[in-house]
């Protein structure tokens, strides 16, 4: 075991913008280690905070959506949710992508924070807010970008944790929070009648 010492940020010398498109911004730095090395092609992609929303109908059950992934040519499922909007605040965002994705209207105090994670920090310059919405209803209609094709599903929430446990739901932040969900409120996964 390390003794207690302090972890240095690197020095930022120089920012580069090499995107190949608006739609994939990746930057290249040249930067100073702590221990004084320079490594002058360090690049990373600053892509934006998402958002993402569990919400959960009056009858305990989760809204999920299907949607192609074309980074992984797969159909995929996962919870409901988007890229920071521009202008609009995290839950603004995350209460706008989920009426547009699902149909589902809410209020700002009608959300409960999951937390914030990010997937891969040595690479990505994005995180990922995560709410729970209890007694979510179907009370308004989709308004899908021209780029997307997604289906709704709702399933009780003890079925959505054994999809997360076997492998039906693998997308990282997805599955992030539907894990601190039912640690977080076991009684709604049934956690407590196992």
């Amino acid at each position: 075991m390390q003794p207690d010492r302090e972890i240095k940020k690197w020095t930022l010398i120089n920012e580069e913008d090499v995107s190949p498109s608006r739609w994939f911004p990746v930057l290249k730095h040249t930067v100073r280690l702590a221990n004084g090395k320079i490594i002058d092609d360090y690049y990373y992609s600053p892509m934006g905070d998402v958002v993402q929303v569990l919400a959960v109908t009056k009858d305990r059950k989760v809204v999920l959506v299907k949607q192609y992934k074309h980074a992984l040519g797969q159909v995929l499922t996962e919870l409901p949710g988007g890229m920071q909007q521009k202008n609009r605040s995290i839950i603004e965002s995350a209460l706008n992508e989920l009426e547009e994705e699902t149909g589902i209207r809410a209020t700002a105090d009608q959300l409960i924070s999951l937390g914030k994670i990010a997937n891969n920090p040595t690479k990505l310059n994005q995180v990922t807010y995560g709410f729970i919405l209890f007694d979510a209803e179907f009370n308004s209609k989709q308004k899908l970008d021209p780029t997307e094709d997604i289906l709704i599903i709702t399933q009780p929430a003890p079925e959505v944790l054994k999809m997360a446990i076997n492998g039906d739901i693998w997308v990282t932040d997805s599955l992030n929070f539907i894990l601190k969900a039912a640690l977080a409120y076991p009684d709604i996964f049934e956690l407590d009648k196992r």
